[in-house]
């Protein structure tokens, strides 16, 4: 039991160590294919332009169809059963974050309907972009996306991701020219890779000396003379493999000068942008210099307005404080005192006392009535104010012996209201009494 139980752990061991080598030559094959493939595509484009019916294409879309399909994990549905899946649903998610990328474009082709066909149109395109390398590359990074859709040992879960898109790098210089309506993009049949164009075998000097012998043996059996005229195809294909030496040599020196000169077209066209970006960057810098001394001075010229329109301002409150004290003297000049106010009511008063007394004298009525008005309105003026009592005492002797007419009838109550004042001025009015030379003004009014 024992023997039997080590027997099949052997057993188990060798099969994995099998599954492994073969996936590790299954991986090595694809990788150095799809090397071959490259290298045939640059050599072909140095001659004609590489479309859909250049074989060397066909086996390079075959090969890298191949290599994204290399274990890819199945889609399981509802009921549990795995469906078969197609490189291009893991290209439409992992290759999103590319800028102007391709991926909606050719979802919305019409004549493209099966996934298979959407991946082979991608390829197409992506070649005629020069993206494809990169393209595979950002798909590459995102590693989690690749976890999910390829299984372990895939092609690009291992280190031969990073060599495939190494690769890829040298097609961009080839300009390609595919039709999208073909019948490459024919979908029902899986792409088989042609493997004749890369076998070679090399013999060694040994071999081959051995080869040159057994010929001169066949040339002198199978003819009459075997003289050394008659020894001629071994020289005649040495000088040919020179001669196909020195075209292989050739092709590639082309195809480096070709690529010397597309790096170099590159490298000029990154000087000029960088020039025209520095000296977008010097004319940026001097316009920011220029406004930021247009700013300077546009906040000193406003600092200046606003201090002088603050001086303005100070001699405006200034000058209208000014204008309001001398208003206000001007007022207060104009405004009689109160002892003037008393000396003429006193003055109304002694004429309305003599007219009930019936003292004045019809003849001298309008003579008198004028000077008490004129001694009553002088009164009003401060500088008379202090001779009050005296004009008071010539009013009182004027008045005797005078007796009361009909003019005084309008004099009825007191002249300090505003009643009084206006029946006076009805007396003037009507001619009934002299006209004083200044008016008077009612003390129980505000001067205006």
């Amino acid at each position: 039991m024992a023997s039997f139980g080590l027997g099949g752990l052997n057993a188990a061991s060798r099969r994995r160590s099998v599954q492994s080598r073969n996936a590790a030559v299954e991986r090595r094959n694809l990788i150095t294919v799809c090397r071959f493939s490259v290298k045939t595509l640059i050599d072909r484009s140095c001659f004609e332009t590489i479309d859909d019916s250049s074989p060397e294409f066909n086996n390079f879309a075959a090969i890298l169809e191949q290599i994204l399909s290399h274990r890819l994990k199945g889609q399981i549905s509802w009921f549990g059963y795995e469906s078969p899946r197609s490189f291009w649903d893991y290209i439409k998610v992992a290759c999103r974050k590319v800028s102007h990328n391709c991926i909606c474009s050719i979802e919305n082709m019409e004549n493209v309907s099966s996934s298979r066909a959407k991946g082979r149109a991608w390829i197409r395109v992506a070649l005629m972009e020069k993206h494809l390398s990169e393209y595979i590359s950002t798909a590459l990074r995102d590693f989690k996306t690749t976890r999910r859709f390829y299984e372990d040992g895939a092609i690009v879960m291992g280190e031969e991701a990073n060599m495939l898109a190494g690769m890829l790098l040298g097609l961009n210089a080839i300009d390609f020219s595919f039709c999208l309506k073909g019948e490459g993009l024919d979908g029902n049949y899986p792409a088989v890779i042609d493997y004749t164009p890369y076998l070679k075998f090399t013999q060694s000097s040994d071999s081959i000396s051995s080869d040159e012998e057994e010929l001169r043996t066949l040339g002198s059996t199978g003819s009459e003379s075997s003289s050394p005229e008659n020894i001629g195809p071994p020289f005649f294909m040495d000088d040919n493999s020179w001669y196909n030496k020195c075209k292989r040599v050739d092709q590639k020196y082309h195809l480096t000068l070709e690529q010397k000169g597309y790096l170099e077209e590159l490298v000029c066209l990154r000087e000029a942008k960088l020039a025209e970006s520095i000296t977008q960057n010097k004319l940026l810098r001097q316009k920011i210099e220029s406004m930021d001394v247009a700013h300077k001075m546009e906040k000193e010229q406003l600092e200046y307005i606003i201090v002088e329109l603050q001086d303005q301002l100070t001699v405006l409150k200034n000058n209208d404080l000014r204008s309001r004290q001398e208003l206000t003297t001007h007022l207060t000049n104009q405004w009689p005192s109160p002892g003037a106010l008393d000396v003429n009511a006193v003055a109304l008063d002694t004429l309305l006392y003599r007219k009930q007394n019936k003292q004045w004298d019809d003849f001298h009525s309008l003579d008198q009535l004028s000077a008490d008005v004129s001694l009553s309105q002088t009164s009003l003026d401060p500088s008379h104010s202090q001779d009050g009592d005296g004009k008071q005492d010539g009013l009182n002797l004027l008045s005797e012996g005078k007796e009361d007419t009909p003019s005084l009838l309008g004099l009825c109550g007191s002249l300090t209201s505003v009643a009084s004042y206006k029946s006076l001025t009805s007396l003037k009015s009507s001619e009934y009494l002299a006209s004083p030379t200044t008016e008077m003004t009612s003390p129980g009014l505000t001067p205006s």
